[in-house]
């Protein structure tokens, strides 16, 4: 699966998904039920459980998106890999 199917198939799942500016993320998907899926540059594609909107908000939002992702999501989470 190349990153753009990867893409199209996390925005099917949900109303708030982001194209991200990063050299880690390509796009993040935030659901009504706190799951986050996030598209990796390599194509893979992870389902973040129970993050809270004001995590989601700040990875939108940050200067860098890769980073952010690392110090407050990574590790923090229960996740399953999608892709």
């Amino acid at each position: 699966m190349d990153e753009n199917e990867a893409k199209r198939r996390v925005t099917c799942r949900s109303h708030r998904t982001s194209i991200l500016d990063s050299s880690l993320l390509a796009a993040m998907t935030y659901s009504d039920h706190a799951s986050l899926d996030l598209v990796f540059r390599d194509g893979a594609v992870y389902r973040y459980f129970a993050v809270p909107a004001r995590i989601v908000e700040g990875l939108r939002s940050a200067p860098s998106p890769g980073a952010y992702f690392h110090r407050q999501i990574r590790n923090r989470f229960r996740y399953h890999r999608l892709t």
